[in-house]
């Protein structure tokens, strides 16, 4: 059993954070934390959805992947946040299930945990660094230690972003490329990394 408990919650209409989601995980898992990759629930009519070719067929792709609960929160000691940015700020998908946690805030079951964040944005400087850094936001209200990626590893300066990963998919056409996977990789990896060494130092502080 691992020492360390990973929670990679997100929302992706046509697949681009799905990708980058998947990726965190993996990597989560590679550093030896447990994970668990988690979906928010979908609040578009079924009709906005059916319009959009990429956004029906990503839905049934992972129509059996998990729903995000409040216990995936208060379990992990490390969160994982992704979603598309909407008008420079997360989809409101997400922000809907952010608002849920009131119950875990109120009762500081989200104090000291580690939280970072990754987006997707349908054209170049589309919002990507003002949604990260609205995702943010919430963390410090819920009092948990924000982990960017920074400029700590050479994927950095190609990626260009040290808020937290980010992507240009074309409206959904262009899937995160190398790049992009491997920027987000090394934000989970340094993520766990400093979850770790914050649980041992409270443990024995």
């Amino acid at each position: 059993m691992s020492d360390l408990k990973t929670a990679v919650v997100y929302y992706s209409a046509t697949g681009s954070v799905h990708a980058m989601a998947q990726a965190a995980a993996k990597a989560a898992e590679d550093a030896g934390s447990e994970v668990r990759l988690r979906k928010v629930r979908e609040l578009a009519p079924e009709e906005a959805i059916a319009s959009n070719q990429g956004w029906a067929s990503h839905a049934k792709q992972t129509q059996d992947l998990p729903e995000a609960t409040l216990d995936d929160l208060e379990w992990a000691d490390l969160l994982i946040f992704g979603a598309p940015t909407r008008f420079g700020m997360p989809a409101a998908q997400l922000k809907q299930f952010l608002d849920t946690t009131g119950p875990l805030w109120g009762a500081g079951k989200l104090v000291n945990k580690v939280a970072t964040s990754f987006t997707s944005a349908a054209t170049a400087h589309g919002g990507q660094e003002t949604t990260i850094t609205a995702l943010n936001n919430t963390f410090y209200h819920w009092g948990c230690v924000i982990v960017p990626p920074g400029y700590a590893d050479p994927i950095q300066f190609q990626a260009g972003n040290p808020y937290g990963a980010s992507h240009v998919s074309n409206n959904g056409q262009v899937p995160p490329g190398q790049v992009e996977l491997d920027a987000i990789s090394f934000q989970a990896r340094r993520a766990v990394g400093i979850a770790r060494a914050l649980k041992v130092g409270l443990a024995s502080a």
